[in-house]
């Protein structure tokens, strides 16, 4: 994937974090298993791996924006979960520019696990496997959008 930028490491300021834990934390659990589900149904996520993650838990943290999202795989779907598990299976925690950095592709996991951000815990087989249905991720080239004159 080519990139239009470069997402610059970043620390969201403290206040953002201060709030952030104290709002309801649902909504970023249904958007993410929303999304997961929609990657899942375009052929993103490699079948043969989804089948693996059935009746795990998982938990993503975005640290200071002071979010979390926890969700589960059942029966063929991401289903979010309300409540944080007592020892979700597998968790990660990270900053924001961390997380959009894997996703755009700018950073590997193993750099930002290294470099100490992004942390992961939990069951060691499953965060490989994630990982790797991660980088088997082929991400739809977009096209680019027509600059606007006015």
């Amino acid at each position: 994937m080519s990139q239009l930028f470069a997402i610059p490491r970043f620390r969201l300021p403290g206040l953002v974090s201060t709030i952030g834990v104290h709002l309801p934390q649902w909504p970023h659990s249904l958007a993410l298993a929303t999304a997961l589900n929609a990657a899942a149904k375009v052929g993103l996520l490699p079948e043969d791996s989804l089948a693996q993650l059935e009746g795990r838990s998982f938990v993503v943290e975005v640290v200071d924006a002071g979010g979390q999202a926890c969700f589960t795989y059942r029966r063929g779907l991401f289903r979010p979960l309300f409540r944080l598990p007592d020892a979700p299976d597998l968790s990660f925690r990270a900053n924001l520019s961390a997380f959009l950095q894997l996703l755009a592709r700018q950073e590997d996991p193993d750099t930002l696990f290294f470099n100490r951000d992004l942390s992961i815990t939990g069951d060691t087989e499953l965060g490989l496997l994630v990982k790797n249905m991660l980088d088997a991720v082929e991400w739809p080239q977009l096209p680019r959008l027509p600059s606007l004159r006015y």
